[in-house]
């Protein structure tokens, strides 16, 4: 081989880092479908709902060896008087963070997403990892995942449901509990989502954010309701993705708390999800010490902690905009006291902007 030769050949496997638009969808889609670390939030199609639900600009990375893809990396761009100007992969969901074949590939779109923190004049770039990235970075653990395998077997998935959480769904069938599913239970999911936000003091999402998941998403996002003689007491809004279902978007109504349709209502989803193939039952992200972390725990999910990455241009401190930063508890315990339909038109404006 001549040196030239030898020239090309490390030209052309050299990696590069480039910022992507909608003519690589499809390649794009493609990574995501064959790589293992890649999760929902990784694929186009959620990009594609945050712009049209909240128009906040995207920065979708890929990482080339010559023609192949070799790691992504989703980000948008999120301004706020109140809570700042940022990069953040991914906002409105548990995960994101590079997705990428190797160490070099991962450290390379890293340091191309803190070239773009610093360009873009950002005050924080945030990445959501679900397990160790492998980055020496600053990070905090402050939120849990809960995943398990689930089994095909319906009797085998309600053995390994703790007793006392197996009685408590058991209570819901005789409480004459049942369930409807499609697409046009969409509002009642989100009734009973809207009014459990209110009661933890969080702002909703709107309800055209909920519509376009459905559209988007098509078969792979899933509404279903519980009802007790005739009225609906709880809903979720679940995705499917590759063998996994993420119940993600749920509430239920407090005074009928006595029925135990929370329980019902997942081991109905469990149910639907393995005879619809998944056999990883992903209960999403919690903080210790509330409720519903205690409730995952309680079905049997041991809680793994997620690392969520930071860097800060100016090298200040880490940001702190979840509901545990103490700043935030005069107003949430305000949100909590305001008529729900008001905070049905005011919630959407105001979290739009919280990643």
């Amino acid at each position: 081989m001549s040196t030239g030769d030898g020239l090309d050949a490390v030209a052309a496997t050299a990696l590069a880092i480039r910022e992507v638009g909608e003519a690589e969808r499809s390649r794009w889609q493609l990574f995501v479908d064959r790589h293992p670390d890649a999760t929902f939030f990784h694929q186009w199609s959620y990009r594609t709902v945050v712009e049209k639900s909240f128009g906040h600009r995207a920065h979708y990375l890929a990482a080339e060896r010559g023609d192949e893809l070799v790691g992504i990396l989703p980000l948008f761009e999120m301004k706020s008087v109140l809570f700042g100007h940022s990069l953040v992969s991914v906002p409105f969901a548990v995960y994101g963070g590079a997705v990428a074949d190797d160490g070099e590939v991962h450290a390379a779109l890293y340091g191309h997403a803190q070239e773009l923190a610093r360009d873009r004049g950002v005050d924080y770039l945030e990445l959501r990892y679900m397990a160790d990235s492998g980055l020496t970075v600053p990070s905090h653990d402050l939120f849990y995942s809960f995943r398990r395998e689930i089994s095909p077997d319906h009797d085998a998935n309600l053995k390994a449901i703790p007793r006392k959480q197996r009685r408590m769904v058991r209570q819901g069938e005789k409480h004459g509990l049942t369930c409807r599913t499609g697409p046009e239970e969409l509002d009642t999911v989100y009734e009973r989502y809207a009014e459990s936000v209110h009661r933890l003091g969080t702002p909703v999402y709107s309800r055209r954010f909920f519509r376009n998941l459905q559209t988007v998403l098509g078969e792979d996002c899933h509404c279903l309701t519980v009802w007790h003689a005739g009225t609906a007491v709880a809903g979720v809004m679940s995705f499917f993705f590759k063998d996994q279902v993420l119940p993600y978007y749920a509430g239920s109504r407090s005074d009928y708390r006595h029925v135990a349709p929370n329980d019902f209502m997942y081991w109905e989803l469990m149910r639907i999800a393995a005879e619809r193939g998944a056999r990883i039952f992903d209960f999403g992200r919690s903080k210790r010490g509330t409720g519903a972390f205690d409730f995952k725990v309680h079905w049997g999910f041991e809680p793994r902690p997620m690392p969520y990455l930071f860097y800060v241009p100016n090298g200040g401190p880490m940001p702190q905009i979840n509901t545990a930063n103490p700043s935030y508890r005069r107003r949430i315990e305000l949100w909590k006291r305001l008529p729900l339909w008001l905070t049905k038109q005011l919630g959407p404006r105001i979290i739009r902007m919280i990643p």
